[in-house]
């Protein structure tokens, strides 16, 4: 019986479209999770006839540095009839969709053993490239194309599950934010006749600190003054593990290891990075945190975390980037800034409302863990998957 195993490169060639008339403006990047994102690059004087039209059903790769990330960033274009991206990246398509689904490519290429043996052949390219060649010779087993369409629809059933749960997160965190700004931004949380504050004639008045009009009886202290500020710890790649406690920096999970940090939730402003530096996060439970990230410990008797968490989240933290040569915030600079800390029994049942929001939060994220780990079942299996009718 031969085996169902074939060359990549036997089903697929390579596109070079390029802007020519620029009629094509939505410029797309290419995400180590393999996923396109709009475009971060300054392309201002850029000529942008020279970059490449990706067209929908249509992949993108970079071969660079595969061995330094291990991974092969690769995605297929599905959200948009077309784009432009860079013209570094290699474009491709499937030469005949009804003997290779570009579907079924595409959960290929998200298998962690695909990366793994990209990394493997990329030790011996320039700054561990993946050699295109190399890349064409790498196979992957094809069903028929009947057991393909069955392979995809059970694996889109599962990821439609994890966007809806997603969704639902995304609504419940912009109903909690709401909920902020009406109480905290335009200062009307219920008095003590369950109105309005500012609205039914409740004081104000002028904070010099914050430079700015707030409730009376509120007050603006320093963030060193109601918390104590560290540094996660920055862990070497080879203590990672593939199960355990989440490694997270405050851009998310970078693997995991045998011990943690913090039993609890703690609240993170990444200090530096790529790009996001300032903005605030909340850690996993149980997490070990890197040096990305700085923590936030409150003193609880002085704010609640759900309000500080929102107030932190809505504030200009990226104001005080020190502006060198790499982006960053320092604990000190962080531990200086004023913040506004209202009267306790206010944060409370702000707090009360929140945690419910949380808790739903959570339970959605637990159900998406499942799902993602179902995901990862489908993808393992692929290898395992029957020949109904081997291509010759």
């Amino acid at each position: 019986m031969k085996s169902n195993y074939k060359k990549i490169g036997d089903f697929i060639e390579l596109v070079d479209e390029r802007n020519r008339d620029l009629r094509i403006t939505k410029l797309l990047g290419l995400s180590i999770t393999k996923e396109f994102i709009p475009s971060v690059a300054n392309t201002v004087g850029t000529n942008m006839s020279t970059y490449k039209i990706i067209r929908k059903g249509q992949f993108a790769c970079s071969i660079m540095q595969v061995r330094r990330d291990k991974k092969m960033p690769i995605a297929l274009l599905q959200e948009f009839d077309k784009a432009i991206i860079s013209q570094a990246y290699p474009v491709f398509q499937v030469i005949d969709e009804n003997l290779l689904l570009p579907e079924y490519l595409m959960m290929w290429f998200s298998r962690s053993e695909f990366d793994r043996h990209a990394c493997f052949l990329a030790v011996g390219g320039v700054r561990g490239s993946l050699e295109w060649g190399d890349f064409l010779e790498m196979e992957l087993p094809i069903p028929s194309f009947e057991k393909q369409h069955e392979i995809v629809a059970e694996y889109n059933t599962v990821v439609n599950r994890i966007k809806l749960n997603e969704q639902l997160n995304q609504k419940l965190e912009e109903t909690a934010q709401a909920l902020y700004k009406h109480w905290f931004v335009d200062f009307e949380f219920p008095n003590k006749e369950g109105k309005p504050y500012k609205s039914s004639g409740g004081k104000m008045v002028f904070n010099e600190e914050l430079e700015k009009q707030i409730p009376e009886r509120w007050e603006a202290k320093r963030i060193e003054d109601v918390a104590d500020l560290k540094y996660g710890k920055m862990l070497d790649s080879s203590l990672f593990l593939e199960s355990g406690y989440p490694i997270f920096s405050g851009y998310g999970i970078r693997g995991y290891y045998s011990s943690y940090m913090y039993e609890e939730s703690q609240i993170l402003v990444l200090c530096r990075g790529v790009s996001g530096t300032g903005e605030v996060r909340l850690s996993p439970k149980q997490a070990h945190i890197t040096n990305l990230s700085i923590v936030v410990e409150i003193d609880k008797n002085s704010v609640s975390r759900e309000y500080y968490f929102y107030y932190l989240k809505n504030d200009n933290l990226r104001s005080l980037d020190s502006g060198s040569a790499q982006s960053q915030i320092t604990s000190g600079d962080l531990g200086f800034h004023y913040t506004l800390i209202p009267q306790k029994g206010i944060q409370d049942i702000f707090g009360s409302h929140v945690i419910v929001v949380h808790e739903q939060l959570n339970i959605n994220e637990k159900s998406i863990k499942k799902l993602n780990d179902l995901k990862s079942l489908f993808l393992a299996k692929m290898t395992k998957v029957e020949l109904e009718k081997e291509i010759a």
